[in-house]
């Protein structure tokens, strides 16, 4: 039994009633008397018989809730239903949940904006690409290519399988093409 509340902080050990110090007994000796000891003693054992009858009707209480809720059919997971659900309405209610559910739609609104801004970048640059040179180059090297092998497998007297004409042609174009790459630099096209 404690002799004072302590706080988590205090340093100084709890002590049992029994394990008073000389000058405690003394000093409790010394202030109080023998019948306001006794008056003492008495309101302590009352307060203990208040707190077993109250222990005692709490336990019956809370049995006749279990019995009332079973009548009605009110089970312990739909209870957890119910307590979640209010929590989770109490929580949305909050300020800090309005406050942050604000904050991540803004985020989301100017992450919207910046993939849109960010797409339509990539999209003029392709746009670019693909009216460069060298693209336009490619497309009708392309072109030529697929009109050349439509020509040759579409015509009635020309020889060979379709493999063979698409290799023909194939080398035909490799004949076309020049022999450096765009990102070739200047040190090795020598």
């Amino acid at each position: 039994m404690e002799t004072r509340q302590q706080g988590f902080l205090d340093s100084e050990p709890l002590r049992e009633a029994d394990e008073h110090t000389t000058s405690d007994v003394n000093l409790s000796n010394s202030i109080m008397t023998e019948e306001e000891r006794e008056e003492i003693q008495l309101e302590l054992t009352r307060l203990e018989d208040e707190i077993s009858t109250l222990k005692q009707v709490l336990a019956s209480k809370e049995k006749r809730q279990g019995e009332l809720k079973h009548k009605l059919g009110i089970t312990p997971l739909g209870e957890l239903r119910g307590n979640l659900s209010r929590g989770w309405l109490d929580m949305q209610s909050s300020t800090a949940y309005k406050r942050t559910s604000e904050t991540l739609s803004s985020a989301g609104q100017k992450t919207t904006a910046a993939l849109s801004t960010l797409g339509s970048a990539i999209n003029r640059k392709f746009g670019d690409m693909r009216n460069s040179p060298s693209f336009r180059s490619f497309e009708e090297k392309v072109e030529s290519t697929v009109s050349n092998i439509k020509t040759k497998v579409g015509s009635p007297g020309a020889g060979g399988s379709f493999e063979d004409v698409l290799s023909s042609t194939a080398k035909a174009s490799s004949q076309d093409t020049p022999t450096h790459n765009l990102t070739d630099t200047p040190e090795r096209m020598e």
